[in-house]
């Protein structure tokens, strides 16, 4: 028997193909990996009150009490039903069975037994509730010893499902240790390399495994966690290192600032003095842009703390070294805004070619999906001749037919809205491999899992500039307080009547097209209280009521690209006091006179963003106020997580909070949720110390044997763990 034996061998056809279906456990390996989530003593009675309702749980309790009661099935004679009562010692749930097995659990779940219950916890007249649940008698008829010795056992907990209980699961797992010992391991490759092992004071992998299945006392499992934490971290920072490894092998054009050229006359006119941050990330950037492979690093900076500004300056360096720069945008009203700025802040210095340029002067020009025929011919042309040295625009730069006469750089704004094949179609247009610059403000957890796992090497601007102002931020609970929502309307106008103006955002669009979405929705979206609140409806209900007599528009992705850019540059001008839009303002829109905004349903935003919808108010020296509205009830998961954004604006720590509500997704492939996980004991904010530790082991080994020519086993593990997904999204990364 080998790990990598199918399951079908070892358990038989049904219960494998049970265990792929429904746990996509495939072969051994994969079933010894499926670690137990906790662990009950036979004497401990699981507490009972915080069970989640609606979800599949395993509980070790006692039975109460136990009764059949007889029922009328509605002209169909006669039923009965058992209904039995279990504790914990602090709070009860009950069980309920129907049909005619009730006598044979009546006589099996008598007052004082103890078992270990599994099924989905529902509710019946306000009481938790566990329907024809699958159960295990945990009596022990021995001696006292024997008992004592039976109640102090642990008991794995496994991950289950409805298909396959916990118990089901651990026999499985019997089964499999016990045909691997019996073989003495033979064929398990142990990816830790034996000085790293002892030096670390760590166990043999065999025995891990077994003391996680089979503990006999609570250091077992900690012996086991340990080892098999850093068999996690250290086979995924090898892949890594060797990917960092290749990286610095790849050629790579250095672009270093030529003096006296167009970046110094750029901070020669600049009106204010960058921050000590935007100084220090600067010179980060120039020294990765100086060497000979291609920069890959991560610009995490709170909204509003100038990334923009350090990543120009970056694009200046690099044309000021003979080559072209690229911003990619993910929206169009955004890639409007940067290159309005851009070409603001850079002035005359952005008119390179044309009748009034100066010295050093470069073009700047924006390529968009919607810009007319002969615009686009023309920026195609600047691009593949060289005249534009620097080019802001959407996913129309990904396109074959875009060519550029050498692209140096490519820094990428708000990275998580774009996928890796993106990035990398843009990346692939330079004569050689470009540098690499991506920004964020909150970086979605499998970023932050990146940057822990030191994938990406980070730079962090924590420095607001001088002139702005904090923003304030309260959750509005609009079914609870409903008068706490009409307060809410009446800051906007307060807001406004200070002559400033606000913004409202809602998740989606509302017009016919909606409509007929809504006629075509399943059962499952049926079933929500009420669809999303859209921006036509809500701007209208707007104009006649709460703010009537206000200047109120609206802006959201299907407008002609000149009506929003009209309307942007309406609001930008102080003509307009309340914008209602979707999230095509969430980056990259500056409009400092802009003081307060209302979230509608902002339960249905994610944590990354509501911080960055937030951080359009607040940009100018009045302070700003942020309203998060929600119909969601207060002890629920997504107030819970309003409640955190209202609490901090640090984005760092929001995207933390982020990371523990939805996990890593898969560090080494495309999935965001955690269900595809290459991490199955370890978690990226609980254990960075390992992470760290394991980044240098694997640097050492990588740098020494790039080949892992002396190290088969990790060769093996490295290749389990990197299936060809995987193998090529990191190539790609």
């Amino acid at each position: 028997m080998r790990l990598a034996d199918p399951l079908k061998g070892l358990l038989g056809a049904a219960t494998a193909k049970v265990m792929a279906e429904h746990m996509d456990l495939h072969t051994v390996g994969d079933l010894l990996h499926h670690y137990p989530r906790r662990y009950a003593e036979r004497g401990e009675l699981t507490a009972l009150a915080d069970l989640p309702l609606d979800e599949h749980v395993t509980v070790v309790a006692q039975v109460a009490d136990a009764r059949v009661h007889t029922f009328n099935k509605g002209g169909r004679g006669k039923g009965q039903r058992l209904e039995v009562t279990i504790t914990d010692g602090s709070g009860r749930m009950q069980l309920v069975f129907f049909g005619r097995t009730v006598h044979f659990h009546q006589k099996e779940l008598l007052p004082g037994r103890r078992a270990m219950f599994a099924g989905k916890v529902g509710l019946f007249n306000r009481r938790l509730q566990l329907a024809h649940p699958e159960y295990k008698l945990l009596d022990a008829e021995s001696s006292t010893e024997t008992v004592k010795a039976f109640a102090s056992e642990l008991l794995p907990i496994y991950p289950a499902c409805k298909q396959l209980e916990s118990w089901t699961i651990e026999q499985s797992v019997a089964i499999a240790l016990d045909s691997m010992a019996a073989t003495g391991w033979a064929g398990l490759a142990d990816p830790l390399p034996p000085a790293l092992r002892e030096g670390r004071g760590l166990t043999d992998l065999a025995d891990a495994l077994v003391k996680v299945h089979r503990p006999h006392t609570k250091a077992d499992i900690a012996d086991a966690r340990d080892r098999l934490k850093w068999d996690e971290a250290f086979v995924l920072q090898v892949a890594l290192a060797r990917r960092r490894h290749a990286d610095t092998q790849l050629p790579a054009v250095p672009r270093r600032p030529s003096a006296d050229g167009l970046l110094d006359a750029f901070d020669a006119k600049l009106p204010f003095t960058l921050t000590e941050g935007q100084q220090k990330v600067s010179r980060e950037i120039f020294d990765d842009l100086a060497t000979d492979h291609p920069m890959h690093r991560l610009l995490q900076g709170e909204v509003g703390s100038g990334k923009t500004m350090v990543a120009l300056r970056a694009m200046l360096a690099v044309v000021d070294a003979g080559g072209q720069a690229a911003m990619l945008a993910p929206t169009e009203v955004l890639a409007q805004q940067h290159h309005r700025s851009v070409t603001e802040m850079m002035g005359e210095l952005a008119e390179g070619g044309m009748l009034g340029g100066v010295e050093h002067a470069t073009k700047v020009v924006l390529l968009t999906g919607s810009m007319g025929a002969a615009g686009r011919r023309q920026a195609l042309l600047d691009l593949v001749t060289g005249e534009a040295g620097i080019v802001i625009g959407t996913h129309a730069l990904i396109e074959d037919k875009v060519q550029f006469h050498d692209l140096g750089l490519v820094v990428v704004d708000e990275q998580h809205r774009f996928g890796v094949e993106q990035r990398d179609a843009l990346r692939g247009k330079g004569k050689q491999p470009p540098h690499l610059l991506v920004m964020t403000a909150t970086p979605i957890p499998r970023t932050v899992a990146m940057t822990v796992f030191g994938d990406l090497e980070t730079s962090v601007l924590d420095q607001l500039p001088a002139g702005r102002s904090p923003i304030a931020s309260h959750v509005v609970p609009a079914a609870d307080k409903p008068h706490f929502l009409a307060r809410a309307w009446e800051r906007v106008r307060e807001e406004v009547e200070g002559g400033h103006q606000a913004y409202v955002v809602c998740p989606r669009i509302g017009d016919e097209e909606d409509r007929k979405q809504k006629r075509k929705a399943s059962p499952e979206d049926e079933a929500e209280k009420r669809p999303p609140l859209a921006v036509l409806e809500v701007a209208e209900g707007l104009r006649t009521g709460p703010l009537a007599g206000l200047r109120v528009e609206v802006l959201h992705g299907r407008m002609h690209p000149d009506d929003k850019d009209d309307v942007m540059r309406r609001f930008a001008a102080g003509e307009v006091d309340v914008l209602v839009a979707t999230t095509v303002i969430e980056v990259g829109v500056n409009v400092p006179n802009a003081t307060a905004m209302v979230i509608m349903d902002a339960d249905r935003f994610g944590v990354s963003q509501l911080h960055q919808l937030r951080g359009r108010v607040g940009r100018g020296s009045a302070a700003g106020l942020c309203l998060l509205v929600t119909e969601m009830p207060e002890a629920s998961p997504a107030r819970q997580r309003l409640g955190a954004v209202a609490s901090t604006l640090d984005g760092f720590e929001l995207s933390r909070i982020d990371l523990e509500q939805r996990r890593e997704g898969d560090v080494l492939g495309q999935a965001q949720s955690g269900v595809r996980s290459s991490l199955r004991m370890l978690t990226v904010i609980d254990d960075e110390e390992v992470i760290t530790a394991a980044r240098e082991e694997a640097t050492s080994l990588v740098l020494a044997d790039p080949d892992l020519t002396a190290h088969p086993e990790l060769r093996t593990a490295l290749d389990a763990l990197l299936d060809k997904d995987r193998e090529e999204y990191l190539e790609k990364g």
